[in-house]
């Protein structure tokens, strides 16, 4: 959990005494607790009480997502679901009608906000096996909701993050700087220099018409699909915002992209999405970008997250795994640098 330079351990202290305080701002059961069962920009929190009663509340990381941000998140989880596009979690409104609670605690110096949501029934795909069935399904998931987007009449000052090269790259990277990230040393750092410069002039002539770029997931994983027997749920928006639309495929295979089953997820993910809404040959072609952006925005992420038990497992080895496949990736395409959409 990046923001915050206290160790981890003790701001998980902190933050569990918040939200087992906070628990009373919302109309559950006086015996309700907090659990923490995820950590990673937010906390993510399992709320219990004897007779069955179950939600989820997650405590926002500080300084990451604005009041009003959340509140486009909640927006467009509300219509998704309702225009039957894909279940989505159900949330609950504090006891001041507002479903974003803000508190706090000693010991921090920043409040905290913090969302209640349903509790929802399901479990996440077997990542072990043949998952190509799943990969369609998440492709035709989020063809739906890209057309939803197209269509969908945002609210007035919509805020949410931004996922592009400059979000990745640029002065202020959202993520962090991949160039401090855990053994980036000077036998990987050229190569990741030339893939950063290969996907800004690629994605500068890929364009952002509001076809391709436009409001996404952002990290439709299918750790984030939860699976019943009356359908599946998409969940964890934290990360939605602006964002080229063949991004959430590059998400949807986050850590795992030297996979070997990737080009059969792939073709998996594409004629789920075709299922739904056309992808152009031209499109197809371009996806392998956005592995290698969102490649590269999990090196920084790893970098600006060390302190949090997930990343230390992941950094060894994840730079020169990334050198590798960026490698791979501009070898294929070596041939077709001066007209790449071709």
């Amino acid at each position: 959990m990046a923001g915050t330079d206290m160790p981890l351990e003790e701001l998980l202290g902190y933050l569990e005494t918040l939200a087992n305080q906070s628990l009373s701002l919302w109309d559950i059961p006086a015996a309700a607790t907090a659990r923490l069962i995820n950590v990673s920009e937010n906390a993510t929190y399992l709320v219990e009480a004897p007779g069955g009663y179950k939600s989820i509340l997650r405590v926002h990381r500080e300084n990451y997502h604005s009041h009003r941000a959340i509140e486009c998140e909640l927006d467009w989880l509300e219509a998704l679901d309702a225009a039957g596009i894909v279940t989505t979690p159900g949330f609950y409104l504090g006891k001041n009608g507002d479903p974003i609670q803000e508190a706090r605690v000693e010991g921090l110096n920043d409040p905290r906000y913090l969302v209640l949501f349903q509790f929802i029934e399901g479990e996440a795909p077997d990542e072990s096996g043949d998952m190509s069935d799943d990969y369609e399904e998440l492709g035709a998931i989020a063809a739906r909701c890209h057309d939803h987007v197209l269509g969908w009449q945002k609210p007035n000052n919509f805020e949410r993050l931004t996922w592009d090269v400059n979000t990745v790259f640029g002065e202020a990277p959202t993520w962090g700087d991949w160039r401090v990230a855990p053994e980036v040393d000077g036998t990987v750092k050229p190569v990741l220099q030339q893939i950063e410069a290969t996907i800004r002039s690629r994605l500068t002539t890929f364009g952002k018409a509001e076809t391709r770029f436009n409001l996404i997931h952002a990290d439709m994983r299918l750790a984030n699909l939860l699976v019943a027997g009356d359908g599946t749920r998409l969940i964890d928006f934290d990360d939605c915002g602006w964002g080229w639309f063949l991004y959430d495929f590059a998400a949807a295979i986050s850590f795992i992209e030297d996979d070997p089953r990737i080009p059969d997820l792939k073709a998996a993910w594409v004629r789920g999405y075709r299922s739904v809404r056309t992808l152009s040959a031209e499109e197809e072609a371009e996806i392998d970008t956005f592995v290698m952006l969102r490649r590269m925005a999990l090196l920084a992420w790893i970098g600006s997250h060390i302190e949090a038990p997930e990343p230390q497992e992941l950094a060894p080895g994840f730079a020169a795994t990334t050198a590798r496949l960026g490698q791979a990736w501009m070898d294929r395409i070596s041939g077709t640098l001066e007209t790449p959409n071709e």
